[in-house]
């Protein structure tokens, strides 16, 4: 049976972080020639292709390099990738469960949930304040980078002014693998409360498949009646799955 190799982790420096200066710390006084060579052909390769030039792998090595300063870091990488299946979910999978593969620590999880939450700010700032209805690529791109790959359900409103610009993005519920509650009265009093006039459902299927449940769709059905009585407008409900989504309006389920 091939032995999984141990890693260990230093404290992470929040700005000196190139490995000649870690390597000062190194009892042989520099860090070791290959682990330094291989580091600086990735960056290279990272900056001169961008990111579609690199597999899975690389990319989380370029991630772990300040997390695992003094040691090759591809081992970890791969190990991280059988096991939550591509690099995606290596990022949006769970801090519990991130700490439970060997060799990852909290500076493994705090590099991965920083990259994670830099992806959704940046997703996000795409559509704040913008004519969501105009940006409908930019939304589904959100939507996805934000709930595709998470392991349980969550449940999220896209609140709209009159002009149909995003005034608020809110996860209203959090749920288990197959289901997630949704409560109609909170969804419409919040968007009182935003002096909101339109919003979008959107929420995700960590099996995959975006088919819409019966639940789902009786539970769309009650948000719709209880916005109509209160002239709020259901613009859309869209469903996440791992590769692509379904919109209920254009599945005349709306």
């Amino acid at each position: 049976m091939k032995h999984l190799p141990a890693f260990s982790e230093s404290r992470m420096p929040l700005f000196d972080c190139d490995e000649v200066r870690v390597a000062e710390a190194l009892p042989s006084g520099k860090l070791p020639s290959y682990i330094g060579e291989h580091r600086r052909r990735l960056r290279e390769r990272f900056l001169s292709g961008g990111a579609a030039a690199m597999p899975d792998y690389e990319m989380l090595e370029l991630v772990l390099f300040r997390a695992i300063p003094r040691q090759d870091v591809k081992p970890l990488a791969r190990l991280l990738l059988d096991v939550f299946g591509d690099f995606n979910r290596v990022l949006s999978a769970p801090v519990a469960r991130l700490g439970e593969v060997k060799g990852v620590g909290d500076a493994v999880i705090t590099e991965l949930k920083i990259v994670e939450a830099a992806a959704q700010r940046l997703a996000r700032s795409r559509i704040l304040q913008r004519h969501v209805i105009s940006s409908w690529d930019a939304v589904l791109d959100y939507c996805h980078t934000t709930m595709a790959h998470r392991d349980t359900e969550q449940f999220r409103v896209l609140y709209l002014d009159r002009k149909n610009v995003l005034v608020a993005d809110e996860a209203q519920a959090q749920g288990t693998v197959d289901h997630v509650p949704v409560y109609p009265r909170e969804v419409v009093k919040r968007a009182l409360e935003l002096n909101a006039s339109a919003l979008i459902l959107v929420h995700n299927h960590p099996s995959g498949d975006p088919t819409p449940s019966e639940a789902d769709i009786q539970m769309t059905q009650q948000i719709k009646i209880a916005s109509e009585a209160l002239g709020l407008t259901l613009h859309d409900h869209l469903v996440i799955g791992r590769s692509r989504e379904l919109s209920f309006r254009s599945e005349g389920l709306l």
